[in-house]
């Protein structure tokens, strides 16, 4: 019997049923180790073999045990993909990315609006190692006429970091495909659930599972999920070659709050189209970003390629950055952060600088501040934003 995807998020990781006293635990335990033992001589030789074929299997605790398998299968699942490998940190996943699939002498094309962490990757890591990254806008730039004999990879955000761009990647992958490139995309906005770009053209797919995943704001966790054996093959044995491992408490602790993420995210989404309502028709909102508010750029594209949306949203003001600091300390609901997927309202102030990289930034000298519109009742959040925003008047 076929399954929809939030049933299996709620079943998998299960415990086993004992075969002696026929119970089981409603959740798999954290199994912890370092150590694997192995019954035999023959028994290891025969797991080295498997590995040395490609397959999944343990020698040592870096790869993880059960609890793993069953986040990988998680993601595997939400994602379409077959392979999972799950790393420390969603930064940790963006350099096991580029570490597997790139060598000195090759060439990256980044979308301008990424993660902003990815730049600095790029700067005191990439660059000493003689991988050359150029960043280049989807909307804008023609990307088969950035392609290079040494192009190794197409590596995107969607939607992007901090604005929220929509970009097309059906329309990116028929082009990376036509030169055999593999087309990777940081996916921790879609989260695995509302967004699939595996379907929709692309060979990897990056999570942030510290986001809408856990949910709760109490790990850290990334994953990179394909379908295809080349790059698993190169990604599996570049996690174990630079000994990326993950404790299985956080890996437990992502499988206890990915089991509520299929009622967390419609929450959060409303809410989120709840203030942009609110702040549509604030006077000194100049421009709101996000892809399924219905005046947004990307919206066409957010209806096509998405099944839903979060809470994140970014807000444009007609003043200056600095103008926007005293609203950002009068907030009293929204913590002032970097992260989101929790639980919790948060602000961002965007330093000006950040934007200036992303070609779909248009605001000159207007201010930014981003938003996550956390699990609170919507009706306290927008007072608070209220009464933070009556310090512009």
């Amino acid at each position: 019997m076929t399954q929809h995807i939030d049933t299996s998020l709620v079943h998998i990781g299960s415990g086993a049923f004992d075969p002696e006293t026929k119970t089981a635990a409603v959740s798999l335990p954290a199994i912890r180790t370092s150590t694997v033992r192995f019954k035999s001589l023959d028994a290891l030789e025969n797991i080295q073999a498997q590995r040395a074929q490609g397959e999944r299997v343990v020698t040592y605790g870096i790869s993880g045990l059960e609890t793993h398998r069953a986040l990988e299968e998680v993601f595997n699942t939400l994602e379409g993909g077959n392979y999972c490998v799950l790393s420390s940190s969603g930064l940790a996943s963006i350099h096991l990315l580029f570490m597997s699939l790139l060598k000195s002498g090759d060439h990256a094309l980044v979308s301008d609006g990424v993660y902003g962490p990815m730049r600095i990757l790029d700067q005191d890591l990439l660059k000493g190692l003689g991988i050359e990254v150029h960043y280049f806008s989807p909307n804008h730039d023609d990307l088969a006429s950035l392609i290079r004999p040494n192009t190794r990879l197409v590596y995107i955000e969607s939607p992007s970091s901090l604005l929220f761009e929509m970009l097309d990647v059906p329309a990116l992958a028929r082009i990376t495909k036509q030169h055999n490139i593999p087309l990777a995309i940081d996916n921790t906005w879609g989260s695995s659930h509302i967004y699939k770009p595996l379907t929709l053209g692309a060979d990897i797919s990056l999570v942030a599972g510290t986001k809408y995943i856990a949910g709760h704001s109490d790990l850290l966790m990334g994953a990179l999920v394909t379908h295809r054996d080349d790059l698993a093959a190169h990604m599996h044995r570049t996690q174990y070659a630079v000994g990326n491992a993950v404790s299985a408490d956080d890996v437990w602790l992502a499988l206890r709050g990915v089991r509520t993420m299929a009622v967390r995210m419609p929450h959060h989404a409303n809410s989120a189209l709840t203030v942009c309502e609110f702040l549509a028709s604030h006077p000194h909102v100049a421009r709101i970003y996000h892809p399924a508010w219905p005046q947004d750029t990307g919206f066409a594209l957010w209806q096509r390629d998405c099944s839903g949306s979060n809470g994140m949203l970014s807000v444009e003001f007609k003043c200056t950055a600095q103008a926007l600091k005293p609203v950002v300390n009068a907030l009293t609901l929204f913590g002032i952060g970097f992260s989101w997927g929790g639980f919790e309202s948060l602000v961002q102030w965007v330093n000006p600088s950040a934007l200036k990289p992303h070609r779909a930034w248009q605001g000159q000298d207007h201010g930014v501040l981003r938003l996550h519109i956390g699990l609170e009742f919507i009706d306290d959040l927008i007072a608070d934003l209220k009464q933070a925003l009556s310090l512009l008047d």
